[in-house]
């Protein structure tokens, strides 16, 4: 036994980054996660520099801790392999848009009758009681339409709407899917009872967005125009020292009075602007703008060590090079060095959370497409002799594995 999930079976219908990152979770939780792709396989297999084709970084860094099938679901075999699976299954998870699902005769209506205790759980762009219900979304989408490049051309020195670098909403969906997949299995294993169980991008970005920013837009009337002034500051961005950035968070009461105490500057905090909490919130702008001026007049070690004496908040302003060799880092073992079947040396990160009683670890490394096609049809009853046909006919596809002799 391993993880706290150990026994839940999940069948993962997901792609891109969104579904394959809470699936992934599940997985490395203890889940037996089934990736079921379609014959053109996941699209960001090949996004990134890859040792061997079909296994990009983004794939192997959102699809480890899970089988990999390859099935076509157009043929009816396949979609009859598919219900089999679910026959024994905990979850389904799926990221298209539900009308391409009920094209697919995949519908909620149809598992719950295979199978009625399971959580059909769906990951797509909105909800399905808008005007929106059938639009695809993607990530930068999502961004725009909740305000996320608006709010960074507030801040950026040229006033030009940017994303983040970053798939934050897949991500932030893909965790907020998790939560609700695990409260619907919760609820089955009391009830017995299966249910549908929908994600949608938008309203979840939205809240996620809004419970910073809607401000006095929360009342009615509004008090303001929205925008939480910390975040929207200026010079909130790490400060620039002498010679290079530090990251620094001088927040509370007491950690200000031990940094201007530390920095020779106690006169500050007689201004009213300086004083309290709620005055340097008011006051953001010009609190940043001071501390964006004191912090150019040491060098970044002896911020540093200046900030640890003081009890203020600090972290290195790291690149993605630098954070892996972060003291920290390397002290849990958090980029851990692994070897995978086909790739080679690879760096895998740990999960993040732990457990006392169900201690977790990843249970395998990113598969090729269809590499468990035999083993996973075989656990359902299917002979050797039916899967190599299927294969034969086009329903089940796996792809060549690479040579290894030369790793």
């Amino acid at each position: 036994m391993t993880g706290p999930l150990h026994g839940i079976k999940i069948i993962d219908m997901t792609s891109v980054m969104m579904g394959p990152y809470c699936t992934q979770t599940l997985g490395d939780y203890g889940a037996d996660v089934i990736k079921v792709e379609s014959p053109d396989g996941d699209v960001v297999r090949s996004i990134g520099p890859m040792r061997n084709p079909g296994m990009g970084p983004i794939f192997l860094n959102t699809n480890r801790s899970k089988r990999c099938v390859c099935i076509d679901l157009k043929k009816e075999e396949g979609r009859a392999a598919l219900l089999k699976l679910v026959e024994t299954a905990d979850v389904l998870v799926y990221n298209v848009r539900p009308a391409a699902m009920a094209r697919l005769n995949l519908g909620y209506d149809v598992m719950a009758k295979v199978n009625p205790r399971l959580i059909y759980a769906g990951v797509f762009g909105f909800s399905q009681a808008g005007p929106y219900a059938a639009k695809p979304a993607y990530d930068d989408l999502i961004q725009g339409a909740t305000a996320l490049p608006a709010l960074n051309a507030r801040i950026s020195s040229d006033g030009v709407p940017r994303y983040v670098p970053n798939a934050l909403v897949d991500r932030i969906v893909g965790l907020t899917a998790l939560g609700a997949i695990l409260a619907s299995v919760v609820h089955r294993d009391k009830t017995g009872e299966g249910q549908r169980v929908d994600i949608p991008m938008f309203e979840t970005m939205a809240s996620f967005m809004m419970g910073d920013h809607m401000g006095g837009l929360t009342y009615d009337p509004p008090l303001d125009k929205g925008g939480y002034g910390r975040h929207l500051s200026p010079d909130r961005r790490p400060y620039q020292t002498s010679d290079g950035y530090i990251c620094a968070m001088v927040y509370n009461d007491k950690q200000w009075k031990s940094f201007l105490k530390h920095v020779g500057r106690e006169e500050l905090f007689d201004d009213p602007r300086f004083a309290t909490f709620p005055q340097r919130i008011q006051h953001i702008d010009t609190v940043n703008a001071e501390l964006s001026r004191i912090f150019t007049t040491r060098t970044t070690a002896e911020w540093a060590k200046l900030l640890d004496d003081a009890d203020v908040p600090s972290t290195p302003m790291h690149t993605l090079e630098s954070m892996m060799q972060d003291p920290h880092m390397l002290a849990t073992d958090f980029f851990q060095q692994v070897e995978h079947p086909t790739e080679g040396a690879i760096r895998s990160m740990k999960v993040s959370a732990t457990w006392s009683k169900t201690p977790v670890n990843p249970t395998r490394l990113a598969s090729h497409l269809g590499e468990q096609n035999a083993e996973v049809l075989a656990e359902v009853g299917y002979t050797a002799e039916q899967i190599e046909k299927m294969h034969k006919d086009g329903v089940l596809r796996q792809a060549a594995i690479p040579d290894t002799s030369e790793l």
